[in-house]
């Protein structure tokens, strides 16, 4: 397993409109192929926070990458910048 780390930043106060933006897209998001978790963390104060993706796929392939760029042009209004991605492998994912 794999997980897809974004940092991001928001305009700060615009979390309350992001979340909003994020539910909607919820069935697209958990759709995304290979997806098995989605975790969203942030700071309304000072914008910053963190996309934390489980997959089942270390590469995205280009459809799903375009995808993803959709999803994040949904919140360009609220975003200081585009975010970029990173994978990395999964070592532990524990649950109570």
């Amino acid at each position: 397993m794999y997980a897809r780390i974004t940092p991001y930043k928001m305009k700060p106060g615009s979390q309350a409109a992001a979340v909003q933006i994020m539910n909607a897209l919820k069935d697209k998001i958990m759709a995304l192929e290979g997806q098995h978790s989605f975790l969203n963390v942030s700071n309304d104060a000072d914008g910053t926070g963190y996309v934390i993706s489980t997959t089942e796929n270390a590469e995205s392939t280009p459809e799903t990458l375009e995808k993803i760029k959709a999803l994040w042009g949904a919140f360009a209004e609220h975003l200081v910048e585009q975010p970029t991605a990173s994978t990395y492998d999964v070592v532990a994912d524990w649950r109570p």
